[in-house]
């Protein structure tokens, strides 16, 4: 795209826009603020594939009915460091604040805690949810399963979800986060690359004749594959259980079987599912005086390897970017997301 196809707007600029649309859409105060503030957030660290780009299928997911955007999250204690935030079929943010504040309390106390999440429609960052724990000096693990995408190492048709994973550890220095899918590449990257005319990455999928392709759209028809092969597919497999088998809600192919008798998977947004939250408090695992200074001089000496990246350093630099340019968008998703509800000042 040129540069008369793009558009510099503000954080509060695009925070506005996507609460409004939100509110149009059936949100009411307490979810258009906690939806919007995630998707502006990765707007604001530079990640566009879980920006604004996904309010439409948040949108979608409003005004068809199959998420509730008024629904007030609905907390359980099933054991003294496990909670369960019944989210009524409501967008995920909102029951994932409520989870943070929960487990955060019964972390501090307990030395770890977790929170079943269940019935929400999650559709955006991983690290996002976690970064005001790691924040609190907290360590945390989050992974959330989705609908099929993803072909199991050695197959062809897919069977798993994207299926993401994000951890995060406390630092002196503001913290250690990744947040990852388990696929080669995020579904958002490759539906941006189909909408920008780009090539996917190579191994990134097949098509739906189960050859190999860089090109997205065929991979988007086709399956992705997991990173690393069979590695990527235990992990993809493994959060199938954390956020699908182990809290009560749908592994990817049940949820699937959901959303195929509603229409076609893209059409309505995220599907109803599970997320597992865990947060930990490295002041009760038994280093309370050291383990601080310890992963300052462990991250020290990784980062003096040449060419070592730690992931979220480009995320920061990112962060401060942006604050200082303004949030980049496609002119045509700005245009969309005003348009649905948004009423320029």
């Amino acid at each position: 795209m040129s540069d008369a196809d793009w558009i510099n707007v503000t954080s509060a600029q695009a925070d506005a826009a996507a609460r409004a649309a939100l509110i149009a859409a059936g949100c009411d105060e307490a979810h258009a603020r906690a939806a919007a503030a995630v998707l502006v957030r990765a707007e604001q660290d530079g990640c566009a594939s879980h920006g604004l780009f996904r309010l439409p299928g948040f949108v979608a997911a409003l005004k068809c009915g199959k998420a509730s955007g008024d629904a007030a999250p609905n907390v359980t204690y099933l054991a003294p460091g496990v909670v369960r935030i019944d989210g009524r079929r409501g967008l995920s943010p909102l029951a994932t604040e409520v989870a943070r504040d929960e487990i955060a309390t019964l972390a501090r106390t307990n030395g770890i805690a977790a929170a079943a999440i269940t019935n929400v429609h999650h559709f955006s960052a991983l690290w996002v949810d976690i970064e005001p724990l790691v924040d609190a000096g907290l360590g945390a693990l989050i992974c959330t399963a989705y609908v099929p995408f993803v072909a199991p190492s050695g197959a062809r048709q897919k069977f798993f979800g994207t299926n993401a994973l994000a951890f995060g550890f406390p630092t002196d220095d503001g913290g250690f986060i990744f947040d990852q899918a388990s696929a080669a590449t995020a579904r958002g990257e490759l539906q941006i690359a189909a909408r920008d005319g780009l090539l996917a990455p190579e191994g990134a999928g097949v098509g739906p004749d189960g050859l190999p392709t860089r090109d997205p759209a065929q991979i988007l028809l086709g399956a992705q594959s997991p990173f690393g092969g069979h590695k990527g597919s235990s992990i993809a497999l493994m959060v199938e259980l954390l956020a699908g088998v182990l809290i009560g809600q749908p592994t990817s192919p049940e949820a699937g079987r959901e959303e195929a008798a509603r229409g076609a998977l893209e059409d309505t947004g995220p599907p109803n599912g599970g997320v597992l939250l865990i947060a930990f408090d490295p002041q009760k695992f038994g280093d309370s005086e050291g383990w601080r200074a310890h992963a300052a001089s462990f991250f020290a000496e990784l980062r003096a390897l040449p060419g070592v990246r730690l992931p979220g350093d480009r995320r920061k630099a990112e962060r401060a970017r942006i604050s200082r340019e303004g949030v980049r968008l496609p002119a045509a998703l700005w245009r969309q997301v005003v348009a649905a509800g948004w009423k320029t000042p």
